[in-house]
Parts: C-alpha cells; sequence; structure tokens
C-alpha cells in the first residue's frame, strides 16, 4: 500500500496528497521543476509536502520542458485569459502530464510502490488533452508494459469531479489546512491576480462549495 503523488502546489494536488494519505500505508511526493516561471509552484509544494508529513518529497529538475517553449507558463508569454476557438489555451504546456506520470513513474517502481496519484480532472478544467481519462487509461498500460509492472495503477480521484465538489472532498478530507499555502496562479501572484483561468475556475469553486479560500483567509483578503 504504496503511492507516489505529483505534487505542483497547486489546489488539486493537495487534495489529492491528502486523498491518498487517507488510502495508503507510505506516500511519496514528487514536484517537477521544468523551467516554470513561478518558482512559487515549488515553494509551496514543499510546504504542502512538510505539512502533510509524507515519506519523501523529491523535486526532480525537467529543464528541458523549458528549453522547447511555446506556451506562456515555460516562456514569456502573456496568460490568455481564454482561449481562441478550436485552439488550445496558451497555459498548456506540450507533454508535461505524459512526462510526469512516466518519470513518476519510474520513481514508484524503484519505491516498491504500485500507485501514482494525480491531480487531472476532465470536468471543470482549461481542456488540457493530458487531463483526460483516456489519456490516463493509455498512458497507465503503457507504465505496465515498459516497466512489466502489471499492477502500477493512475489514481485521479478529481477526474470526474467539478472544482466545487473538490473543495467539498477537500474539506471533507480535512485538508484546507493544505489548500492554505496552494498556488495556483498562472501569474504567479500573491495575493491571486484573480483574472487568469486558473484563479476564475478556483474562485468558482470555492464559491459554489460554500467553503471561504482558506488561501485569501489566510493572506487576510478573503
Amino acid at each position: 500500500m504504496r503511492a507516489v503523488v505529483l505534487l505542483s502546489g497547486g489546489q488539486d494536488s493537495a487534495t489529492c496528497l491528502a486523498w491518498a494519505k487517507r488510502r495508503f500505508a507510505q506516500v511519496w511526493a514528487m514536484s517537477f521543476d521544468y523551467g516554470q516561471r513561478h518558482r512559487i509552484e515549488l515553494e509551496a509544494a514543499a510546504r504542502i509536502a512538510g505539512l502533510a508529513g509524507v515519506e519523501a518529497h523529491r523535486v526532480l529538475k525537467v529543464g528541458e520542458l523549458a528549453d522547447l517553449g511555446g506556451n506562456a507558463l515555460t516562456g514569456e508569454a502573456t496568460v490568455e485569459e481564454t482561449a481562441a476557438p478550436g485552439r488550445l489555451p496558451n497555459t498548456f504546456v506540450p507533454g508535461r502530464n505524459l512526462l510526469f506520470l512516466t518519470l513518476a513513474g519510474a520513481w514508484a517502481w524503484q519505491l516498491g510502490a504500485a500507485s501514482l496519484v494525480a491531480g487531472v480532472c476532465q470536468t471543470d478544467y482549461s481542456g488540457y488533452p493530458d487531463c483526460r481519462q483516456g489519456t490516463m487509461e493509455a498512458l497507465q498500460e503503457a507504465l505496465r508494459r515498459g516497466l512489466d509492472a502489471p499492477d502500477m495503477t493512475i489514481h485521479a480521484p478529481l477526474m470526474h469531479l467539478t472544482k466545487a465538489q473538490s473543495v467539498v472532498l477537500a474539506r471533507d478530507l480535512g485538508a484546507l489546512d493544505l489548500l492554505a499555502h496552494s498556488h495556483t496562479c498562472y501569474n504567479g501572484a500573491v495575493p491571486p491576480c484573480g483574472r487568469c483561468p486558473a484563479c476564475h475556475l478556483r474562485a468558482k469553486g470555492f464559491a459554489e462549495a460554500g467553503v471561504a479560500d482558506p488561501l485569501l483567509v489566510r493572506l487576510g483578503v478573503a
């Protein structure tokens, strides 16, 4: 009963970390330094991992994604508030989740862990194709074959939840203290900018759930 949680430092991955802590005897967290513009994400991940008391928190450097460019999270482009019709938002980092889950699977194999936990979701999300259930199923099969690990499983507890439902889940898990240190703003702002798609989704989720955002409460701006 061992699991590796992909921990970005955001709301969803923090919720998944709390979910995993309830279900697995040993939990490790893995974050990725992929040249993202805002280092605050990694700082948030470290704080959340410490608060959750994981077995270990590993930060893996994957700078090549920044070298590829072409998106607003690793380059200098301004974050789009809405994507053009028929086009993915410019915050989409091609191949990111595919690479991260593959690397997390390799670490899990070394640890003797058969479970990966990721905060991907295809309900209230930005339209990223690597957050969909079909992608997770295909990648899980690839990991099972490529690692000769027939029990390797990708858990995505938020896959079919709205943002409001994920907030309720976090509350019920007692994870609001973790969310108080999470960071989701695409512009890297503290307090959050309130304008980018990630901020809109987060605010919408807490409002619909009737729960005060613990991050804003901690910062004194709620």
